[in-house]
């Protein structure tokens, strides 16, 4: 009898995990591709993965599901919904007032979604996979490393600091679960661009700290963007979550990257060419760039200093002049400057440079 009354909830995950995911990975490529001329194309495109979450959402919610999977039910039901309304809000942008603006804001349910699905990571191979970079989803030996752990593990995985996901001046954390205190782990610290959070923008790198073993630190900003014009506000905040986390977890001094979209990849620039010099690496991306930046540079610090500059030759909020102005100045002062332009990028996060970013800086 409990197999029988088992029976539709397990159809129900069948169609709501691979409906989710698809749809997880239509608004990754929805903000990938996303600029003001694309719109139209990318709704177009995208169109059929709504139907497709919102008929599994329905199937889903109209049956009775065991008490003891209502854990389960609760997380991809809130993951499909979550991603199903982004789809739905994507949609309709070109109607708003300001199309482009609507259709960034529609793509912040990603992280929600993200976020609700992540646990079934330790109990479904396909969400484990996910959160996975492609390269390593048919890694057997690690997919059987990861299935071997212990989901209740404290101290690893998805966490908040300061108040939940989101809150102003706070953070989000991830640490593998993998995590073994006797090995130091990389540091990622990835600050998120004008009017987001840390809380969403930690969900631009999970999958590739889960598979490459490095913690991952995302702030949000204590105002509504960073305090480009007065580090003094954001900077101690940022050390001190460094510090923090270093004090729980055995962090690698010797890699510490500082990356961070648009304002953030500014602000990255501002923390990262003056300062206590605390970060190794330096990844601005999509970032605003000007000389005058170089007068509160340290000289000593500039030099040698690794830094990556990823920008899109299609912005159209930052200009790439910016960014090849960037890389000319600091390679007069004598950092190494790794340029990375992009043909078919406009102002929005490149995930599928992550890897090339991490091969950099794990090198």
């Amino acid at each position: 009898m409990a197999e029988t009354a088992t029976e539709p909830a397990i159809e129900a995950i069948a169609k709501l995990v691979p409906a989710t995911l698809r749809a997880l990975y239509a608004l990754e490529f929805a903000a990938r591709h996303l600029s003001p001329d694309t719109l139209a194309r990318l709704i177009e495109a995208i169109a059929d993965r709504h139907d497709d979450v919102e008929a599994a959402l329905v199937a889903s919610r109209a049956i009775d599901w065991p008490e003891r999977l209502a854990p389960v039910r609760d997380s991809l039901e809130r993951a499909a919904a979550a991603a199903a309304e982004g789809i739905t809000r994507l949609l309709v942008a070109p109607e708003a007032p300001q199309p482009i603006v609507a259709a960034y804001r529609a793509l912040r349910t990603y992280a929600q979604a993200a976020e609700a699905i992540y646990p079934m990571a330790a109990h479904l191979k396909s969400v484990s996979q996910f959160f996975l970079e492609a390269a390593a989803r048919d890694d057997t030996a690690l997919a059987d490393r990861l299935a071997s752990l212990d989901p209740t593990r404290e101290g690893v995985g998805v966490m908040h600091g300061g108040g939940p996901a989101g809150t102003r001046g706070g953070f989000s954390l991830y640490v593998p679960e993998t995590y073994d205190a006797s090995q130091p782990l990389p540091l990622v610290v990835a600050m998120h661009g004008g009017s987001g959070n840390g809380g969403a923008f930690l969900w631009s790198w999970v999958r590739e700290a889960r598979t490459r073993n490095f913690i991952v630190i995302a702030p949000t900003a204590i105002g509504s963007t960073w305090s480009l014009m007065e580090p003094e506000v954001d900077g101690p905040n940022i050390d001190r979550m460094v510090e923090e986390v270093a004090a729980q977890w055995n962090v690698d001094p010797s890699r510490q990257l500082l990356t961070g979209m648009s304002d953030g990849g500014t602000f990255s620039y501002v923390l990262g060419l003056g300062g206590k010099g605390r970060f190794t690496h330096l990844a601005p991306i999509a970032a605003a760039f000007h000389p005058m930046m170089m007068t509160f540079a340290s000289t000593d610090r500039v030099r040698g200093l690794p830094i990556h500059i990823v920008h899109g030759a299609r912005d159209w909020m930052f200009p790439p002049g910016m960014a090849r102005e960037a890389e000319r100045v600091l390679a007069e002062a004598g950092a190494a400057v790794i340029y990375r332009e992009i043909v078919d990028l406009s102002h929005a996060y490149p995930r599928d440079e992550n890897a090339a970013i991490l091969d950099w800086f794990l090198a």
